[in-house]
């Protein structure tokens, strides 16, 4: 019994000691789940790198279906230059929510630019994803000029044909930033 009495307060310790590394390693879980949902989901929203309106590169491209689609003749309108690739899995669940928005938005100029694939290649794809106003840039010329090395990337060229916005990867809220962009550029 005696042994057992100058064992328990070595014992409570202990037990109190791991409880406070318990509530401390919650709390750091929390806080670094709190910096993480910041990180990727708050402040790109509201403090997103700043962007300086430059002038759109010159663009013509042949279209499925013939046809060229050259970015000039749209001056006075909001452009959206959807770069894609058939092979791209984040481009795969991108493309249907740019196809709603072309069906919602029937008057806004949204063109899926195929890049760094065959005409062929694409245009199987482009059919079966049943993808409206697709234009191919196989020597990938478009997409260097403005400078998309990763797909999906989605370029916003406002009224005054310069490039305000670029969007790098999948977004799941595109439409509603394309609507957005729509009415502000």
């Amino acid at each position: 019994m005696r042994a057992l009495r100058r064992k328990l307060p070595v014992l409570l310790e202990t037990s109190r000691v791991k409880s406070r590394f318990a509530r401390i390693a919650d709390i750091a879980a929390i806080a670094l789940i709190a910096l993480a949902a910041w990180k990727f989901l708050i402040a790109p929203r509201f403090f997103g790198p700043s962007f300086h309106p430059v002038p759109a590169p010159p663009l013509t491209l042949p279209l499925e279906g013939g046809g060229t689609f050259t970015l000039a003749k749209d001056r006075g309108q909001v452009v959206f230059l959807d770069f894609w690739a058939s092979w791209c899995e984040p481009c795969k669940m991108s493309i249907p929510l740019i196809e709603k928005y072309k069906t919602t938005h029937p008057g806004a100029l949204v063109y899926s630019i195929d890049a760094g694939e065959s005409e062929s290649v694409a245009s199987r794809y482009a059919r079966s994803a049943k993808m409206r106003r697709v234009a191919f840039d196989p020597n990938m010329k478009a997409a260097d000029s403005f400078g998309v090395d990763v797909f999906p990337t989605m370029i916003v060229i406002g009224r005054d044909g310069k490039e305000h916005a670029k969007w790098i990867g999948f977004n799941p809220l595109i439409e509603h930033d394309m609507a957005r962009a729509a009415k502000e550029f």
